[in-house]
């Protein structure tokens, strides 16, 4: 026996499709096909959060430099306004690994919900319904590379 995905919920075989302790033979599926649902504004406001954390700080740094130059102080005055607003602007660094990291792993969750279906025994079966695209990728493409496997040589063909 072959085992093309494997975790908590979901197990991909040679012989079977296993989710959530439902058992799919792959000798009765037919046909595999997606859907996605709509876009989680949830998500990308999540997304838009972590953009605004990452200008924030340089947008301050900007506009304390600009305030700067605009009040037209004594030099050492501008210069305290202007060290502060890089020393505000530099604030950014430490943390902007931390939020690109989040940002990363958001597009590789997605910000749909998608679904995994299959022709069972002649009805359409939801199969999975996830909003991780990635782990979605990999259980999709592992129950076709199945079902393309166990299917006889004469009907791929056909």
């Amino acid at each position: 026996m072959i085992t093309y995905y494997d975790d908590r919920s979901v197990q991909v075989t040679s012989t079977a499709v296993r989710v959530d302790g439902r058992t799919f033979p792959l000798t009765e599926i037919s046909l595999v096909w997606h859907q996605r649902g709509s876009r989680s504004w949830r998500v990308l406001a999540g997304r838009g959060a972590i953009g605004a954390a990452l200008a924030g700080p340089l947008v301050a740094a900007a506009l304390g430099i600009a305030l700067a130059l605009w009040l037209d102080r004594s030099p050492t005055v501008t210069i305290a306004i202007v060290g502060a607003s890089v020393l505000v602007g530099l604030a950014v660094g430490p943390v902007a690994d931390f939020l690109f990291e989040h940002l990363d792993r958001s597009y590789a969750r997605g910000s749909r919900q998608l679904e995994l279906w299959a022709r069972w025994r002649g009805h359409p079966v939801r199969l999975l319904r996830t909003g991780d695209a990635l782990r979605f990728g990999q259980i999709y493409r592992a129950v076709q590379r199945a079902v393309e496997r166990s299917q006889p040589a004469a009907a791929r063909r056909g």
